[in-house]
C-alpha cells in the first residue's frame, strides 16, 4: 500500500490528517501490518484530553495488545463506532475507513511527512 503523502506522521506508527480545527488519527498500513489480524480496539473516550505519546488506548490482534499513542496534544471528539464494531478495517483501510478518532489539537505535535516517516519504516 502506497503511503499517502497529504497526511503526516508519527514515530509510533500513527497518521494524523488535519480538517479545519478537527484532526481524524489512525494507524499506518506499517503498523496494521505487523500487528496482523486487528479484532478489538480500546479508545479514548469522547470528552478525554490526550498528551502527544502518551498511550490512549489499545489495539489487539490476533498476535499481541498494543498501544495507541496520541499523536498531539488535544481533546478526544469523536471515536470511529464503525471501526469499533469492526476493527478489521484498519488492516483492510487503515488510511480510509479504519481511521480511530478525531481530535480538537491543542499544542504542536513532531510530526514526521511522508517521506521522512517512509525512511524511518525503512530502518524498522
Amino acid at each position: 500500500m502506497s503511503l499517502p503523502t497529504d497526511l503526516m506522521y508519527t514515530s509510533d506508527h500513527e497518521w494524523i490528517a488535519g480538517d479545519g480545527d478537527l484532526s481524524t488519527v489512525g494507524v499506518t498500513a506499517h503498523a496494521a501490518d505487523a500487528l496482523g489480524d486487528v479484532v478489538y480496539l480500546d479508545l479514548p473516550a469522547v470528552g478525554a484530553t490526550v498528551k502527544a505519546g502518551d498511550a490512549c488506548g489499545e489495539i489487539e490482534s490476533t498476535k499481541s495488545v498494543s498501544d495507541l499513542f496520541a499523536p498531539a496534544d488535544g481533546e478526544v471528539v469523536e471515536i470511529n463506532e464503525a471501526a469499533v464494531a469492526e476493527p478489521g478495517l484498519v488492516n483492510t483501510d487503515p488510511f480510509g475507513a479504519g481511521w480511530l478518532f478525531r481530535m480538537r489539537i491543542t499544542g504542536t505535535p513532531d510530526l514526521l511527512d511522508a517521506t521522512a516517516y517512509a525512511a524511518f519504516t525503512e530502518g524498522a
